[in-house]
């Protein structure tokens, strides 16, 4: 029973060290599936029309933050939500976003809080 007890709180213990302190990356915002197909990262996509990233975000299609380095960073969190509802007038500009980053080896992510505007 003492050698439970000893796991337990190593292991309740070792959930405090996993949180993962805020991180910023900076970027473009960008419709992942449009992004991943046609490596756009606009607003208009040739015969997709000239709204194509918010339209589709306003649809709640996976925002992407794509880096200088060409780092690919799902957007989900805060900011993410109500289908991209805060993500949306952004769409195609330069951000920094704060939150806290994901790294696995399939797939970046980063559950976005703070969103701080670079250049259109």
């Amino acid at each position: 029973m003492k050698k439970l007890v000893a796991l337990a709180a190593i292991v309740v213990g070792s959930g405090v060290f996993a949180a993962a302190a805020p991180s910023t990356v900076t970027g473009v915002l960008v419709d992942k599936a449009c992004y991943s197909k046609m490596k756009v990262t606009t607003n208009d996509h040739k015969g997709m029309g000239e709204t194509c990233a918010q339209d589709c975000a306003k649809k709640g299609s996976q925002v992407a933050l794509v880096t200088a380095k060409g780092e690919v960073y799902d957007v989900t969190g805060t900011l993410a939500a109500n289908k991209n509802e805060k993500l949306v007038a952004h769409m195609s500009h330069t951000v920094t976003l704060t939150g806290e980053v994901t790294d696995t080896k399939d797939k970046k992510s980063i559950a976005a809080t703070e969103l701080k505007m670079v250049s259109k």
